[in-house]
């Protein structure tokens, strides 16, 4: 697929500064993409490789070869003619347009067994989050130690997202307390909410929410497996 200015790694360049070029608005669901992207980028790094082709990024993330240099057209990148992308160079500019060059901190609301594990994950310093604040309701809970950080009650909630400068809540609390825990994380001053909870929430304009919903996620790969397996009673 054809690029504006060029044709991927196999197009021509015109004189840009080391494959890159002028960048445009970037849509959702590219967006969606460049964590795959950056992904597969980081592991071919660790194994010493200092270029690669689209066909191989492409086949490493899980999407063709013209999906991948269509993608990244839209950030101004493009390979060499004969020579791919430079592996480094590639990761830097995917880093930049995802804002992770700046790193961004977190507040997560629920240190229940979920909780837990989250604030425990070290893939968050890994990829330029930070832990900054633990946040629960349970009297027995408040005050605890976990990963690290005491857990404050929730009536704090306000005053540890201004104190740390967190621009993103977690919520790791059951569905039925969610919206509320919601509501106190955008008047706090949060604007992008990751949910675990089993419920849609409702968020103002300028608020950005991504839910992850193990359950139906589930549902929905018992769905395929049984249209693969044919038993379709009801």
């Amino acid at each position: 697929m054809t690029a504006p200015g060029g044709t991927g790694e196999h197009g021509d360049t015109r004189g840009r500064d080391a494959g890159q070029g002028p960048a445009r608005a970037v849509p959702p669901s590219t967006v969606a993409r460049l964590p795959g992207y950056l992904r597969a980028l980081h592991a071919l790094a660790a194994e010493g490789a200092v270029l690669t082709s689209s066909d191989e990024l492409a086949a490493r993330s899980g999407v063709t070869s013209a999906q991948l240099r269509k993608d990244l057209s839209f950030l101004g990148s493009y390979g060499r003619r004969g020579v791919g992308y430079d592996v480094a160079h590639l990761s830097e500019r995917v880093e930049v347009v995802l804002g992770l060059t700046t790193q961004r901190r977190v507040v997560i609301v629920g240190i229940g067994n979920l909780g837990h594990a989250l604030a425990n994950y070290s893939g968050f310093a890994d990829r330029g989050f930070a832990v900054v604040g633990l946040v629960d309701a349970d009297p027995d809970v408040v005050g605890t130690t976990v990963a690290g950080l005491t857990v404050q009650p929730f009536a704090e909630l306000a005053g540890l997202v201004s104190g740390t400068g967190a621009t993103i809540g977690v919520i790791a609390t059951p569905a039925a307390g969610a919206q509320v825990v919601c509501d106190a994380l955008v008047d706090a001053g949060v604007v992008g909410i990751l949910t675990f909870a089993p419920r849609a929430l409702r968020v103002p304009a300028h608020v950005d929410v991504r839910a992850v919903d193990v359950a139906s996620e589930l549902q929905i790969l018992a769905f395929h497996d049984r249209r693969r397996t044919g038993t379709w009673e009801v």
